[in-house]
């Protein structure tokens, strides 16, 4: 689905990516433009597009915004003032104006006259720094729904739903508008995003690997695979077995950053039904998006960390001190029950007291009639 939640100050994308054989360490990087344009919201703006390299959000802009969201996006700003002019165009004068007139096209095709309406737009390239290949990506979606996509290689519009067809039969007569979008996503594309690439190195390009642990609380417990100090957080992280990725029994978490910008993430597997002759079957796949390095971690019980100790493994020094102090403790019992008791014996056994006056003694010797 390409419809995404979105706000004024960020995009948040969810993507997902296929994963490849480990044969090389080479890295694919993205430049993705997210365009955005709704009809019926109150307190949002009528359109607004966000730029992002490699899941990192470079620029913004809508009505009242326009520029960089990163240091290096001053730098690219600078030194190539014709790929900034594209933008403000694209963000003032073109797209906004185009994306109005096709939700109100939509809103009297799909008889549609109220409510809220929101058109879509995700494009750009993707670059592979080894071979050099490029490949590009243009799809609108429509109200939370994928609507229509451009087939780059054919060159044509392909309707994603039935509500898309006349748009496509439509779209398909504007050869200038296919062949401009068709030479930008596999040309002017890719030159920009290595000049991005270029100017925000620093950041773009560093990759910081993991460490990687098992860890399991109790042997009862799931054992869970944790990753910590990785950079950038587009990573991914899963339990395979004989070589194939597995989801029953596997639980996910969230990526959450640490004190020193660095990222960490735990994948939890359920060991309580896989036989112990089976275990070495299994491992923790840990990857970045777009590399096709892995970092591998066998189910091994003597690399697991657990804050539990085997009985053979627990010191005897600590066992005795154990035994001696409960032997203490209860021979401490008994002998304040002893005294206790003691003394209830003899303050049963004491004798009356003597009367403190004649008067007290003489009516307990003539005690009335």
């Amino acid at each position: 689905m390409l419809y995404k939640d979105v706000n004024k100050s960020k995009m948040k994308t969810s993507l997902v990516f296929l994963l490849l054989c480990h044969a090389s360490s080479a890295v694919k990087h993205t430049l993705r433009y997210f365009l955005t344009g709704s009809s019926g919201v109150s307190a949002f703006p009528e359109f607004m597009g966000v730029v992002e390299v490699n899941g990192i959000q470079a620029a913004y802009c809508d009505a009242d915004t326009f520029g960089p969201k990163q240091d290096w996006g001053q730098s690219v700003e600078a030194h190539d003032p014709n790929q900034v002019h594209f933008y403000r165009n694209e963000c003032y004068n073109r797209k906004p104006y185009f994306f109005k007139e096709v939700i109100s096209t939509l809103k009297q095709r799909l008889n549609q006259t109220e409510g809220v309406h929101i058109l879509q737009l995700m494009s750009g390239c993707e670059l592979d720094d080894t071979t050099g290949q490029v490949s590009g990506f243009l799809q609108y979606g429509y109200d939370g729904e994928d609507f229509i996509t451009l087939d780059l290689n054919n060159l044509t519009w392909i309707a994603s739903t039935p509500k898309a067809v006349i748009t496509k039969q439509s779209w398909d007569t504007n050869r200038e508008r296919i062949n401009f979008n068709g030479r930008f996503l596999t040309e002017m594309c890719p030159q920009w995003l290595k000049t991005i690439l270029q100017h925000g190195a620093k950041t773009l390009l560093r990759t910081d690997r993991p460490s990687v642990s098992l860890l399991q609380k109790t042997p009862s417990s799931a054992v869970s695979c944790h990753a910590t100090g990785f950079y950038p957080d587009r990573a991914l992280m899963f339990w395979s077995k004989d070589g194939e990725e597995i989801h029953e029994g596997v639980e996910h978490g969230e990526i959450l950053p640490n004190h020193d910008g660095t990222f960490q993430m735990t994948v939890d597997l359920n060991v309580s039904s896989v036989p112990e002759e089976d275990w070495r079957r299994y491992h923790c796949v840990f990857q970045f998006v777009g590399a096709e390095d892995r970092i591998i971690t066998e189910l091994d019980r003597a690399a697991i960390r657990t804050n539990s100790i085997p009985p053979s493994e627990f010191p005897a020094g600590v066992v005795i001190g154990v035994v001696v102090g409960l032997l203490l403790l209860l021979l401490l019992l008994l002998c304040m029950a002893a005294l206790l008791l003691w003394k209830k014996n003899k303050n049963d056994c004491r004798p009356p007291s003597a009367p403190e006056s004649i008067a007290e003694l003489s009516e307990t010797l003539n005690p009335p009639t």
